[in-house]
């Protein structure tokens, strides 16, 4: 009932940007937090990015200062924008959203199918 679809991912230079999308769609009543992880291979699933449905942000140690996470509640859209990109930042990144679904009572958790993410050197 509800789609999380990640784009705007691929392969960039270090040094370069890259804005990734992610839009839910379905029978969504509201939504709350919406977020970013990521996941290098060999490597656990970590937070990257999160913002409330007010637009208060908490980010990674690693990406503070270089990444920007935004969101169009109209669109239920969370965005991450990133820019000086490193190799260290190669991932699949995942998006998240907790929300209700219409004619349901409980928040739930969401997640995207994940988008690569390849930093060259």
């Amino acid at each position: 009932q509800v789609q999380l679809v990640e784009s705007g991912g691929g392969l960039v230079e270090a040094g370069g940007s890259l804005r990734l999308s992610c839009a839910a769609s379905g029978s969504i009543f509201s939504v709350n937090g919406m977020g970013w992880y990521r996941q290098a291979p060999g490597t656990q699933r970590e937070l990257v990015a999160t913002i409330t449905s007010a637009g208060s942000t908490n980010y990674a140690d690693s990406v503070k200062g270089r990444f920007t996470i935004s969101r169009d509640n109209a669109k239920n859209t969370v965005y991450l924008q990133m820019n000086n990109l490193g190799a260290e930042d190669t991932a699949v990144y995942y998006c998240t959203a907790n929300l209700r679904l219409t004619q349901q009572l409980r928040w739930r958790n969401f997640w995207g199918q994940g988008t690569q993410v390849t930093v060259s050197s």
